[in-house]
Formats: structure tokens, sequence, C-alpha cells
């Protein structure tokens, strides 16, 4: 999948069906000139329905999908005959899409499982025809009911990546690379900041014909909690990974306060996120002999306590088998 091909936020127009009006017929055939009222109900509007769809992995098929509509319901017709039911639509998204009320920012529901099926704009009720409304009194009711109008709602789909592994680190850390050279993944790499400006998803090929999903989200910059830069249009795609992987370049000028930027984005953003589990990778540390290596890792110990890290280097293939691996027991623990 190509970087602009990746879709994660929609806006859409749905409408469901307005229901088919009641018949107001009276019974006529030869030797019987007032047989009764015999009109037929009116059929349902059509629903639109959201459909999880787990081969589907960006919302970029409804992208120029601007206005669904569902059909009307069928009028009602003589001898009680109830009217045709409007065609349903169905839009099939990806696993992880929430919904929202366009107006109010409101969460209506959310598609986690596969071929979970919500409607999201309820069709028309079809009106009674008149063969409901005669009684003793009135014999002859030349009245029905109209059907109901359909749902209108305005929405937007917004789509948190479902991944087991998310690539935390501020631009031109090295997380597309190390994505590249971990999955089969081709995402754009460059060395200039804000190279990946979409989430890149790869599976990673693990012992024994195992795996694991990682995802590459886009740089975040102080006060990305806030909005700035692209703000929460990244941060939403970490909410769903169960582990974070901090990738922290080894020429930072400060490594820790690298990462206690990054974390306290993350909680601005959503506290929750702080109880995910944490794994710390020290990148391009090939420009890194043993000595230094050994000399930074007793500051490190005391920096970062009981938060695992490791020094790996995606372009010299060095501790990349050990990273595997350390990923693969947080997430099976």
């Amino acid at each position: 999948m190509t970087e602009g091909n990746f879709v994660d936020y929609v806006k859409i127009y749905v409408a469901s069906g307005k229901g088919g009006k009641g018949s107001t017929h009276l019974h006529r055939e030869k030797f019987i000139e007032k047989g009764g009222p015999d009109g037929g109900d009116g059929g349902r509007g059509g629903h639109v329905y959201l459909v999880g769809n787990e081969s589907l992995w960006t919302l970029y098929h409804l992208k120029f999908a601007r206005h669904i509509k569902a059909g009307h319901g069928g009028d009602g017709g003589s001898a009680r005959s109830t009217g045709s039911d409007g065609v349903d639509r169905y839009l099939e998204v990806p696993l992880g899409t929430v919904v929202k009320d366009k107006e109010t920012g409101e969460v209506l529901f959310e598609i986690t499982e596969n071929g979970e099926k919500r409607i999201l704009a309820k069709g028309g009720k079809g009106g009674l025809g008149n063969w409901h409304f005669r009684s003793s009194t009135n014999q002859t009711p030349r009245y029905s009911q109209p059907g109901i109008a359909g749902e209108e709602l305005d929405i937007i789909l917004e789509l948190k990546v479902l991944a087991d592994v998310g690539l935390v680190g501020f631009p031109n850390a090295g997380k597309s690379t190390l994505l590249s050279v971990l999955t089969s993944a081709k995402p754009k790499i460059g060395d200039y900041p804000f190279t990946t400006l979409k989430p890149n998803l790869g599976i990673v090929a693990y012992r024994e014909f195992k795996s694991f999903v990682i995802a590459d989200i886009p740089g975040i910059i102080e006060g990305a909690a806030e909005g700035k830069g692209l703000g929460h249009y990244f941060l939403r795609h970490i909410e769903r990974n169960s582990t974070l992987l901090f990738l922290v370049p080894a020429d930072a000028k400060d490594i820790k306060k690298e990462y206690d930027i990054l974390l306290d984005e993350l909680r601005r953003y959503n506290p929750e996120m702080l109880d995910k589990d944490r794994l710390i990778a020290i990148s391009k540390s090939d420009m890194l002999d043993d000595e230094l290596k050994v000399e930074m890792s007793v500051q490190l110990d005391k920096d970062f306590g009981d938060i695992p890290y490791m020094f790996i280097s995606s372009v010299a293939q060095q501790g990349l088998t050990e990273l595997k691996d350390k990923l693969w027991l947080m997430l099976n623990k």
C-alpha cells in the first residue's frame, strides 16, 4: 500500500430511506361493489449499515463517497399488499474504525470485530394502509398513514491503527528504517524530518512461523498533544497498541530528555497510554564502540530504572534479533 492510499479520516453524509405510504384502496370486483378497505402498508426505508472487514486496512475506498443514501420504501398496494422495503446500504470499514457525530464530536460506536454489523442510519417505518382503520362506525376509511422519514447524519470515520507494537519517536529517529528491516514494508525513508506522513504497518516474521504487527507512527514533536504539528492526527493511532517501542537515536543530545518529552506528550493526550508496556531502543548505535556503550549503560540504568532498553542499529543489522525476542516476550507474557 502506498502512503497516498492510506486514508484514516473521512467525512460522510448518510441518509436512510423514507418509509412508503400506506394505500387507501377500496376493494372492488365483479358482483362486489362495496368490498371495503384493503389498502396495504408501505415498506420500510432502507438502513445504512457499517460492517467490519478484517481485510481492509484503510478508508481509501470511502474517500470520495461523500453521500451515502439508502433506498426508499415502496408504497402499499391493493389486496393488502405491502410495499417493498428500501434497498439497504452496507459500508465496509477496517477494524478499529471509530464513528463520530460531525456536529457534536460524540463517539457513536466503534467497529472492532470482523463481520460486526451496526446500523448507522435507520430506515423510516412504512405507513399503515386504510385496512387498519376500518371499524363498525367507519367501514370505508379513505385515509392511511404516510411513511416516516429516514434519518440524516453527518459523520466522521476515524481509523485507529490496530497493531501490536507502536513505534514512537521524534522525526528522523529512524523509525521507518527500522520498520523496513524488520518487515517487508516499504515506507518512505529520507534524511529530513516528517518523511513519514501516514502510519505504516508491517508484519514481523518471528520464529516458528509466528508473527506480530508493528506500526510506524509519524514523528511526534513537543506540543503534539495540543495539536502542534499534526497533533492528534498521529497520536490516536497509538491508542490501540499494546506495547510502545520508543526509538531514541544514540546521537541525541539528551536521551532521557527526549524520552521524557515523548512520554509527556502521550500522557497529555491520553493518560491511559502510560499503562502500556514500554521498551526503549537506542537507534543508530553502530556509531558507538563497546566502551562507550558500557559508559552510556551506567547512566541509562539510573535514568530509566525498570524500563528496559537496548542498543540497535537498523543499517548495521545490530541487535535486531534480540529486539524481536524482547518484543515477542512483552506481547505474550
